[in-house]
């Protein structure tokens, strides 16, 4: 008698086995988990032209976040700059991942004297991303 009642959990086992794998074949695909996605940034420096006449206006393009409330600044010379910066909304990709873009305008001679620009992408509970670009590197 006993061993009848293995053999009967082990068909029982076994057809709960075949039952979950066909129930599994069925289920939609899992969505991609939703967390934190550093985002890779770019500057792009200003151009000659402009410097020319005075004044320089600087890109950070931010690609590849998640989520959407990431947020960009500007550090120039060490310390936080807010005047003359211009944030654009988040662009929302097919891939599920936001882009945005941050403009730095400022006087030429302050580009030029600023010794380093940084753009930092930051987000609440984590370390910042950041991108430096030095003047004396970028063709004036």
């Amino acid at each position: 008698m006993g061993s009848n009642i293995r053999n009967e959990q082990y068909v029982i086992f076994l057809y709960y086995q075949a039952f979950t794998l066909i129930t599994l074949s069925f289920l939609p695909p899992l969505s991609p988990p939703v967390g934190v996605v550093r985002p890779t940034l770019t500057v792009l420096p200003p151009s000659r032209e402009e410097l020319q006449q005075g004044s320089a206006t600087l890109v950070c393009l931010a690609s590849g976040g998640r989520p959407s409330t990431w947020s960009l600044g500007w550090k120039v010379g060490g310390s936080s700059s807010s005047s003359g910066v211009s944030n654009s909304p988040e662009v929302l990709g097919s891939d599920g991942r936001y882009s945005w873009s941050s403009t730095l305008s400022l006087p030429a001679d302050q580009w030029k004297k600023a010794g380093s620009v940084v753009c930092e992408a930051s987000l609440n509970g984590q370390s910042p991303v950041t991108q430096p670009l030095d003047p004396d590197s970028c063709s004036q």
